[in-house]
């Protein structure tokens, strides 16, 4: 499979701005790149994906966005296991701990993070940042 599946949920815009840096990452490497808002996304097609983006900023009390993507990752949990997966999100204040509890949930469900842990943003993503997003989706289009 050469398409690369990055699945988002923005509330401001930062969030869907880091997913299209990822995309153009992947593009560079002459994959297909499918940005996705969480509510269009298909759990089916990610479970016969070895790899893949999810994206989220942080909300409220450092959590996932409670009416799509947590609900999302719920259905989506059990069947990660031995997927390769690059997080991302955004944040307005906090220490990035969802980002941290993130991370750990997708480990206790027995699949990877890209690069070793999510990459994040302060509102929006910097040129610095969205190179590292970019870069990210060059490895990532090299695990599908």
């Amino acid at each position: 499979m050469d398409k690369v599946n990055i699945i988002f949920w923005s509330g401001t815009g930062n969030t869907a701005v880091m997913a299209g840096e990822i995309a153009e990452g992947v593009k560079e490497t002459g994959k297909e790149a499918a940005v996705i808002p969480v509510s269009e996304a298909d759990i089916e097609e990610l479970k016969q994906a070895k790899a893949f983006a999810l994206g989220c900023p942080s909300m409220g009390d450092e959590v996932l966005e409670e009416s799509e993507m947590e609900p999302f990752m719920q259905a989506l949990e059990s069947e990660i296991s031995g997927k390769q997966i690059l997080l991302f999100g955004s944040y307005g204040w906090g220490n990035q701990e969802w980002m941290r509890d993130w991370e750990k949930r997708i480990a206790d469900a027995g699949a990877v993070v890209v690069d070793g842990g999510g990459i994040t943003a302060n509102y929006e993503p910097d040129a610095e940042t969205k190179e590292e997003l970019r870069e990210a989706g060059r490895v990532l289009a090299g695990l599908v």
